[in-house]
């Protein structure tokens, strides 16, 4: 099952650079999302995958789930909407100021307040 998970990572981080690699501003805003969720999915998968245990599952020391990927992964999420937002707002600014979603176009323009 982890390897599963970690080829997905895998497809997730290709999907995020070609997007990356666009011209368009969306998909470069959206690259960056596929990064992040590529990102918690290789948290998740590095951490071991026990079937869904909540970090405390047992009496024995080898029952427990570790819990800090756990912690990593929700911090990360957070920390991934915030970021995500915060660049939809900025491109959408970008579009309204500049009337272009194209970033090479958007190149050769100077800001005038």
């Amino acid at each position: 099952m982890e390897t599963f998970v970690i080829i997905v990572c895998g497809v997730l981080f290709g999907c995020g650079t070609y997007m990356l690699l666009s011209r368009q501003m969306l998909k470069v805003i959206f690259g960056a999302a596929l990064f992040s969720h590529a990102a918690h999915l290789m948290l998740l998968a590095l951490g071991g995958l026990k079937k869904g245990a909540p970090p405390l599952v047992g009496e024995e020391a080898s029952a427990y789930a570790d819990p800090i990927p756990q912690a990593l992964i929700l911090t990360s999420i957070v920390i991934s909407f915030a970021l995500t937002a915060f660049v939809l707002v900025l491109g959408y600014r970008t579009y309204l100021e500049t009337g272009m979603s194209d970033l090479k176009q958007m190149k050769g323009l100077e800001y005038e307040p």
